[in-house]
């Protein structure tokens, strides 16, 4: 049994062909021997259905055993692989695979060049998977002890896997870090002596709106840049991509140059060349970056409403800092041409007043708290004035990019709307990173739940936080700084934000093999993929989505069936994932040991 995880990276096409074939003698076998096509096809499911059946028939005579676990496994992969080679999804995806695989079989030699090494790798570990060939996990013995002994056994295997956090756990830094906290300090007096301030407009939210960081040369003035950071950002003026900075968010950075511990803090803000590229590429072709299709689930200006009693008001267009993969790109302003519009808000909440059915109210944009307390209040308090709205949220990045933002002044105005038994007032946010937790944050945070004010966190789980147990740190650090782990989305189809998109199978791999090492109190996210037009559809149930093909780059394309689904007769969407090859190419050449991730290619 060869473990190709370590070696993968670095074959050629012809190599990883020729191991795909020897993992499957008899289905190369089944393939050549046919000259019809569609012959080679009813034989390929005749074989799957075959080896399905001998997994699980107590009177087969099987040539080698398999754990329950990997039989189960088996299955899945079976089922993925017949999935792949029906004519219903060739039809759909305007490709077929299973083609591919037949003239790849009848050494058509032009068919090779015309697939990337992700096509072939994918087909190398699922021919692997359907015949059990599997190595993804040790075996642990529960039952052939009992008592004493085995509770002994038992707790030096949980504690084998609490080593793997806990190891992990201490290369990992937070805001919260005394050397990352004084290297802060540094930056902070360099920030504010550039701009000719003091400690007390530092922590003057207005005077951070004030000084909004909007251009290549202060952020040069500032910090050291790499010479890609450098281009992004030229493209960005270049293409009239707006970019914000808070001077309190760039003293997250690492002042002498980008770190492991501040890549994902900077790609965050700092547009990539690939971003600059891919937006300008649809500016020239017109391409609609409404990814989402608000504009077709907005029944009147200011609302989008996906959900039976949830309804989103968005009363601003921008925020006091943009995060690139916002997936409202398409309307995010510059902070010096944003606006509200009273009358659009006015006759918004007038709406939802007249629809009963609406119980929750998530007040967001752009960041709301961009805008002053009198004008902001007034708009909560006409909601709170709607008797059967139950909820409002307030979805806001302040916390993390402008923690002064929220006085003790302002939370208690806030807090009066918060009434047990009859209106929850809650804060929706977005930490992505340790570092973003810092000591000015708890102070905020310390003054919200005392208060009596709930936080919850919506997590983009991204290429720059989805190494081995990076998100298991964050849960652990948000939970124990007050803030409750809600979501973990899936980075969706959105081509100028391919940096930070990772496969859907690293989410469900995260969360079954790292996340469920943690307390249940703790692993409280749930993950989802947000279907355009029609909302979040959870990861972790297999009825909701399942992959129909792979393309020629390697990618999986999924058939989601909607949250609907189960109660009205909803369309399915298609979705292209990202190649598991090349991310685990990419984590390679980002130092990466890809052994670590070798189940991946299992999780569908």
């Amino acid at each position: 049994m060869v473990n190709y995880d370590n070696i993968l990276i670095d074959m050629t096409k012809d190599v990883l062909l020729e191991e795909m074939w020897n993992t499957a003698p008899v289905i190369k076998g089944i393939l050549m021997n046919c000259d019809d096509p569609e012959r080679a096809r009813d034989q390929f499911f005749h074989y799957l259905n075959d080896l399905e059946r001998s997994y699980f028939n107590i009177y087969t005579e099987k040539p080698f055993a398999l754990h329950q676990v990997e039989k189960n496994l088996a299955k899945e992969c079976i089922r993925v692989l017949k999935n792949i080679i029906r004519t219903e999804n060739e039809n759909i995806t305007g490709f077929s695979a299973f083609q591919v695989l037949f003239k790849l079989a009848h050494n058509q030699s032009d068919i090779l060049a015309s697939v990337r090494r992700g096509f072939l790798a994918e087909f190398l570990y699922l021919f692997r998977g359907v015949h059990g060939d599997l190595t993804v996990a040790d075996k642990v013995d529960l039952f052939d002890t009992s008592g004493r002994v085995a509770g002994k056994a038992r707790s030096k295997i949980l504690d084998r896997y609490s080593r793997l956090l806990t190891s992990s756990f201490g290369k990992m830094k937070s805001g919260l870090d005394q050397d990352i906290i004084g290297k802060r300090v540094k930056l902070r007096n360099k920030i504010l002596n550039y701009f000719g301030a003091n400690e007390g407009d530092w922590s003057n939210y207005k005077w951070q709106l004030r000084y909004v960081i909007k251009d290549l040369r202060t952020i040069r003035d500032l910090v050291h840049l790499d010479k890609d950071e450098i281009k992004g950002l030229e493209l960005a003026k270049k293409y009239r991509i707006p970019f914000h900075i808070t001077p309190y968010y760039l003293s997250l950075f690492n002042e002498k140059g980008r770190t492991k511990f501040d890549e994902g803090i900077r790609a965050q803000v700092i547009p990539s060349v690939t971003y600059c590229e891919n937006v300008r590429n649809n500016q020239l072709n017109k391409t609609d970056m409404d990814f989402m299709g608000e504009r077709s689930t907005s029944p009147i200006d200011a609302i989008t409403r996906r959900y039976p009693q949830v309804v989103i008001l968005k009363p601003f267009d921008t925020c006091p800092q943009i995060c690139v993969y916002c997936q409202r790109n398409w309307e995010i302003k510059n902070i010096d041409e944003a606006k509200i519009t009273g009358e659009k808000i006015k006759a918004a909440i007038d709406w939802i007043r007249e629809d009963k059915y609406i119980t929750e109210v998530l007040i967001t944009g752009g960041d709301p708290l961009t805008l002053n307390n009198k004008v902001l209040l007034q708009i909560i308090q006409s909601v709170a004035e709607i008797d059967h709205v139950e909820r409002i949220r307030i979805g806001t990045r302040t916390l993390v990019t402008l923690p002064f933002r929220w006085g003790p002044e302002f939370i208690d105005k806030l807090a009066k709307y918060n009434q047990l038994g009859k209106r929850e007032v809650c804060i929706i946010t977005h930490f992505e990173y340790p570092p973003e937790i810092t000591p000015e944050v708890l102070a905020v945070i310390n003054l919200i739940r005392r208060a009596g004010i709930s936080i919850y966190n919506q997590l983009v789980y991204t290429y720059y936080n989805s190494k081995k147990y990076e998100l298991c740190y964050m849960r652990k650090l948000m939970k124990l700084s007050g803030i409750d782990p809600y979501y973990t989305f899936n980075t969706k189809g959105k081509e100028e934000t391919i940096d930070f998109r990772i496969p859907i199978a690293r989410v469900q791999q995260e969360r079954k093999e790292e996340a469920r090492l943690l307390p249940g109190l703790v692993r409280t996210d749930e993950p989802v993929f947000n279907v355009p037009k029609l909302g979040k559809s959870h990861l972790r149930a297999w009825q909701d989505h399942e992959p129909v093909m792979i393309t020629p780059a390697g990618e999986r394309v999924y058939r989601f069936y909607p949250w609907e689904s189960r109660i009205g007769n909803v369309d399915d969407y298609l979705y292209t994932d990202i190649s598991i090859y090349d991310y685990l190419k990419r984590l390679h050449r980002d130092g990466e040991d890809i052994s670590k991730y070798q189940s991946i290619w299992y999780y569908f």
